[in-house]
C-alpha cells in the first residue's frame, strides 16, 4: 500500500499487507498527520467505505478507475446501443468538465431509463420481484451515479490541487513491477528491501 504526494511525486508512506483495508489506509493518513503533513485532499481508486472513513478530508475518485469499472461491466464492445453510448460517455470523462458530463449522463438515463430498469418477463420465475433484464448495464449506471459526487472533487475544489486520477501512482507500481520481475528468484525479504531502497532513491 502506498501514499504519494500528488504535487511533488514523492512517496510519503508505504506498507506491506496481504490485503488492502480501509483501516490500513486510515492508519496511513494518521501517520501523515502525526508527522506534520497537511492533507488537502486524497485521490482514491474506489475502495468501498474509504470516503466515509476519511471525512472530512475532500476525496476524489480516480476517473480512470471509474472508466475501468464501467468497462468491466460493459466490456470493450457492448452489443446494445444503451451500453455503447454509456461506454462512449465514460471514456471522455477525463476530457470534459463537470457540467457537460453530468448533463450528458442525465440525458443518457432519460433516453434509456426503460432499458436500464426493465425486468425479466418470465412467468416461470417465482421471485416476488423479477430480476433486471440487463444487470451489468444497470450496475455500470449505478456505479457512475453513486460515485458522481466523488468524481468531481478536484473540479469543485481547485484550491486543493488534486489531480483527477491517480495515474502517477499507477506509474510507480508499474515501474516497481518491472524491476521486481527481473529479480523474480530473490526471497520475499530481499524483495522488500529492493522495493524500500528503490522508493527511497527514486520517489
Amino acid at each position: 500500500m502506498v501514499i504519494e504526494d500528488a504535487l511533488r511525486g514523492v512517496v510519503l508512506w508505504h506498507k506491506y499487507v496481504r490485503h488492502e483495508t480501509v483501516a490500513q489506509y486510515v492508519k496511513g493518513i494518521e501517520w501523515l498527520k502525526d508527522n506534520g503533513f497537511r492533507i488537502y485532499g486524497i485521490v482514491i481508486d474506489g475502495m468501498k467505505g474509504l470516503p466515509q472513513a476519511l471525512k472530512p478530508i475532500p476525496v476524489q475518485m480516480c476517473q480512470f478507475h471509474q472508466m475501468l469499472i464501467v468497462r468491466r461491466y460493459l466490456t470493450q464492445n457492448p452489443d446494445i446501443e444503451a451500453s455503447q453510448e454509456l461506454l462512449n460517455l465514460i471514456n471522455i470523462i477525463a476530457k470534459t468538465d463537470k457540467e457537460s458530463f453530468c448533463a450528458a449522463f442525465n440525458e443518457w438515463y432519460e433516453k434509456y431509463r426503460d432499458v436500464v430498469n426493465e425486468r425479466v418477463h418470465d412467468k416461470r420465475i417465482k421471485r416476488v420481484t423479477p430480476p433486471y433484464m440487463r444487470p451489468k448495464l444497470r450496475s455500470a449506471y449505478l456505479s457512475i451515479k453513486r460515485n458522481m459526487p466523488l468524481l468531481w472533487t478536484f473540479y469543485d475544489h481547485p484550491e486543493t490541487g488534486l489531480p483527477n486520477t491517480n495515474n502517477a501512482l499507477e506509474a510507480v507500481f508499474s515501474d516497481l513491477k518491472t524491476k521486481v520481475r527481473v529479480l523474480r528468484g530473490i526471497s520475499r525479504e530481499n524483495r522488500k528491501k529492493l522495493i524500500d531502497e528503490y522508493l527511497k532513491r527514486h520517489y
